[in-house]
């Protein structure tokens, strides 16, 4: 134990600590400085930056025996505060650069130093900074934060006012299709918005700490579990195994398809009988502190029969494969695809075929905010669970049985998330920490390290893919035949809708009239597929649009003019069968035409003999919505002092759930003329608000968002006088008036059937994509230069967030690429082994370029935006690499390895 006096934010303070204590752990825990986030907790993400002694450094890593007496330290909380902000927060809001807003703390404490060092740096000089200090972003795709730096270093060089930052309400009194700051926006520059680390930190102090028992192995028999050892070591309370559990002891699936195989109750919440992979939870330690906790969860004992271990998809359809869940095979749903005509014939007589292998990787969603959540019990008996879950209703319904409780005994919460990019659409830890509360009576407590969030929560399935294509000479498209496997890993939750979206999406956004084809879900012994953003269509789109690029070649068209042939025009149905809901792509394809001609001839003008640059281009489509008649509810309620609330369920991952309430009700309250601060926001808590449904599949902005819009009218129906004026909250309960009203919105769409062919999603997203690209012929490095998005997302919400979602989409794409990957477990287990992608990784020249359709069936004529610009990016920058230099990779991703042996080849 030592002591340390330090100055901190300008403030002495005494702490009495471990030499070995992280300056982090001292801030946060001694000190109450939550704004200084804790992410990898290995010194890669920078989210717990502070500057230490005009210094900047990553406190994380940074030990307490390494600070010296009378230290000067800056946190996030002495830069600005809510009512005072500095120029870079008031710069980070007026970009839009705060979305999850976890590592924004880092980040402007990052930009702190810079600025102190470099006052009017150029936007190398930020990128730079960035890069060296390890400064990662997931959500952002990093542009929006060097535009913040750049501001508030002229609004501090006295070039700009922080007025000329200020959002300034137009004249109508309008939001809708600004560039309004999101309500959270304040609270995340400025470190005071509590995430789940934090809300922990402030829990009581009899709370339990949990650590997790977890599976060294992917596949093996549990002959048996010995927890007398640890039961003995300092601190724990208890450890808790699948007896302990009071109900089924497994999170159900949710089968969507009756043709599935499996019943849907075979992940368990702690295992029983198997290991089905690597990290699955066996034990829970709870004891009275993480250190404590961890110590012992290494004194239990388990002994396994091992297995073999089928960690891809043609490795578990071998022959000789034994069933990784007894009774159920293997391949357990089967997807057909049968429109038009057959196509055998078709592809006998084409004038043109092209036939091609493809294979895209287990990609890891990479938070920076690793998976976080606490569960108490009430007097009553009632559990209520916080997590960053981003599907509340969903998942109280997976998890309640297998937990033994009544659901209306259990109440979901979602915390303020450092992003999910999907893989919460999954129940991760929720069924433990409910488990370990349940079994203590006590309140508990559980935060995920980094490895354990790569080896312990869902990654993107990877797709096998063989595709064909048949045209006539004139490049029109004749026929397409496709075959997929769905490597979905042990279990088996929403793997049958993933494999339906290879049927939706191979060969979206063009007219294909005769289509047949079979995909299947495999189940695995590698990590469990979860939701990632694009959901199928980063998959199957990439295999189409690549495929789409050699049919060119072969033809001797430019692909541009291949595509812009065949792209819908009336009169052209998706592969579904079903009529687009916008006929946008040409017109994004005349607004393209010059850029692409000018980025060719750029490309041209840079190769070297060593160096060589080209183009490439793709398209992606995406259905906003659950397949069908997908459904949502809100509530608008008006309170004694006139204001509004609005009641949803639309979780945030990060990409501004907050906003799109904000933005859709006061647009529907207009008519009152009401202002946004009179509108409150009540959103993710399973007691108050209604089922919204899931935020996956750029649902919400759509179906949420109808939902919404129906309610805030209803309750201006209700206010609303003859005379055209609006009644009071007195004068609503003088005249006996309700004034809470319950808005609900269902989608016109059906699903598709056994071949399908369907109307899915009653609304979509249509974008190009050109991405101008550099490889060095010695190495088989691949650089993006610079991306181009032409996007239909219908009528815009809010432009900062709609910005947000397509550059950290387009960022997601180029490490989808070119560098992430989740296949080597311990390899892969950190941000930098898995190929996080960092600001230098991401081209800061990226364009986006908006054709704003109206949707008939969208609020306002919005349609959604998150999945869109993961959807196809990654083929555009695959074509750019043929067209660079002639490597063309087929599996993703297109590591510097791969290109060379295709340039070598």
């Amino acid at each position: 134990m030592i002591g340390k006096k330090l100055m901190v934010n300008g403030i002495p303070r005494t702490v009495f600590v471990n030499e070995d204590d992280t300056l982090s752990t001292v801030l946060r825990n001694c000190l109450s400085l939550t704004g200084v986030k804790v992410g990898c907790d290995q010194g890669q993400c920078g989210a717990c930056n502070v500057i230490l002694n005009s210094k900047l450094v990553r406190s994380c890593i940074t030990k307490m025996k390494r600070v010296p007496d009378d230290s000067q330290i800056t946190t996030i909380e002495g830069i600005g505060t809510p009512d005072n902000l500095h120029p870079i927060q008031a710069a980070w809001i007026a970009h839009g650069g705060a979305q999850c807003g976890f590592c924004t703390p880092g980040f402007i404490v990052s930009s702190k130093a810079l600025l102190d060092t470099i006052p009017d740096p150029t936007r190398e000089d930020i990128r730079d900074w960035f890069q060296k200090h390890k400064n990662a972003c997931r959500c952002t795709g990093y542009k929006q934060l060097v535009d913040s730096v750049m501001d508030a270093a002229k609004v501090l060089n006295g070039k700009m006012t922080m007025d000329d930052l200020l959002f300034k309400i137009p004249e109508d009194g309008r939001i809708w299709g600004t560039k309004y700051p999101r309500p959270t926006a304040v609270a995340k520059v400025t470190g005071t918005l509590d995430y789940g680390a934090d809300l922990g930190i402030k829990m009581p102090e009899e709370t339990l700490r949990l650590a997790l028992v977890q599976a060294k192995v992917s596949h093996a028999n549990i002959k048996s579990i010995d927890t007398s050892e640890a039961e003995k070591m300092p601190g724990v309370y208890k450890v808790v195994t699948h007896k302990d559990v009071q109900g089924k002891n497994r999170i159900s699936g949710l089968i969507t398809f009756p043709t599935n195989k499996g019943d849907g109750w075979d992940r368990p919440i702690l295992c029983d009988e198997k290991v089905f992979q690597y990290g699955d939870a066996i034990a829970i330690v709870c004891a009275d502190t993480e250190k404590n906790a961890k110590a012992a969860a290494d004194k239990v004992k388990v002994d396994l029969e091992l297995l073999p271990e089928y960690m891809s998809a043609p490795a578990a359809m071998a022959e000789d494969a034994m069933q990784i869940h007894p009774g159920t095979p293997n391949v357990y749903y089967i997807q057909k695809v049968k429109k038009g005509e057959d196509t055998a014939p078709i592809f006998e007589s084409a004038d043109v075929t092209i036939e091609d292998d493809f294979y895209t990787s287990r990609q890891p969603h990479m938070p920076i905010e690793p998976d976080v959540g606490f569960a108490f019990q009430g007097e009553d008996g009632a559990l209520t669970i916080h997590s960053k879950s981003i599907g509340i209703h969903l998942h109280l319904a997976m998890i309640a049985p297998g937990l033994g409780i009544a659901p209306e005994k259990l109440t979901l919460v979602q915390n303020p998330t450092g992003g999910t990019f999907g893989y919460k659409f999954s129940p991760t830890m929720e069924a433990l920490v409910g488990v370990a509360a349940m079994a203590t009576g006590k309140p508990v407590f559980l935060n995920y390290d980094w490895q354990q969030q790569q080896t312990y929560t869902g990654k993107r399935s990877p797709f096998l893919t063989n595709l064909r294509l048949a045209a006539d000479k004139d490049g029109t498209l004749k026929a397409m035949e496709s075959d997929w496997s769905v490597d979905h890993g042990p279990y088996s939750e929403f793997g049958d809708l993933l494999t339906l979206r290879g049927a939706q999406f191979a060969g979206a956004g063009y007219n294909i009239p005769n289509i047949r084809g079979e995909g299947r879900t495999v189940c695995t012994n590698h990590a469990w597929g979860s939701a990632f953003r694009g959901y199928g269509a980063p998959e199957i789109e990439f295999p189409s649009e690549v495929l789409m690029d050699m049919l060119a070649e072969k033809l001797g068209m430019d692909p541009f003019d291949l595509r812009y042939k065949n792209v819908y025009r009336e009169g052209a149905t998706t592969p579904t069968g079903q009529t687009p809901d916008s006929w946008s792509l040409p017109e994004m394809f005349d607004i393209l035409k010059p850029k692409y001609e000018a980025a060719k001839a750029q490309a041209a003008k840079k190769s070297t003999d060593t160096e060589k640059c080209g183009v490439g281009i793709a398209v992606g489509v995406y259905g906003c919505g659950l397949d069908g008649p997908d459904t949502s509810e809100a509530h608008a309620e008006l309170n004694e002092d006139n204001t509004i609330t609005v009641f949803n369920s639309w979780e945030d991952h990060g990409q501004g759930a907050d906003m799109g309430t904000l933005g859709t009700a006061h647009e529907a309250l207009r008519p009152m003329g009401i202002a946004p601060d009179q509108i409150k926001l009540v959103m993710n808590d399973t007691s108050k608000t209604p089922n919204s449904g899931p935020a996956g599949g750029s649902r919400s902005q759509v179906v949420t968002g109808q939902a919404t819009k129906a309610a805030c009218e209803l309750l201006m129906g209700g206010m609303k006088k003859s005379d055209g004026t609006y009644r009071t909250y007195e004068e609503m309960k003088a005249e006996n008036i309700p004034v809470k009203y319950t808005g609900a919105w269902t989608a016109p769409a059906k699903d598709c059937d056994e071949n399908g062919q369907g109307s899915p999603f009653a609304v979509y997203m249509y974008g190009l994509f050109m991405t101008e690209v550099c490889v060095e012929i010695a190495t088989g490095k691949t650089k993006v230069t610079k991306i181009t998005a032409v996007a239909d997302v219908g009528k815009i919400n809010n432009k900062l967030v709609v910005d947000g979602q397509m550059y950290g989409g387009l960022a997601q794409g180029v490490g989808f690429a070119l560098t992430e990957d989740y296949e080597d477990i311990k390899k892969h287990s950190t941000m930098m082994g898995a190929g996080f992608p960092y600001i230098k990784d991401i081209p800061d020249e990226m364009e986006l370029i908006y054709v704003q359709a109206p949707r008939e069936h969208g609020p306002f004529g919005a349609a959604g935006v998150g999945e869109l610009p993961l959807t196809a990016p990654h083929a555009a920058i695959i074509n750019g690499i043929y067209n660079a230099c002639g490597a063309r990779v087929k599996r993703l991703p297109a590591t510097p390895d791969k290109v060379l042996a295709e340039l070598k080849g």
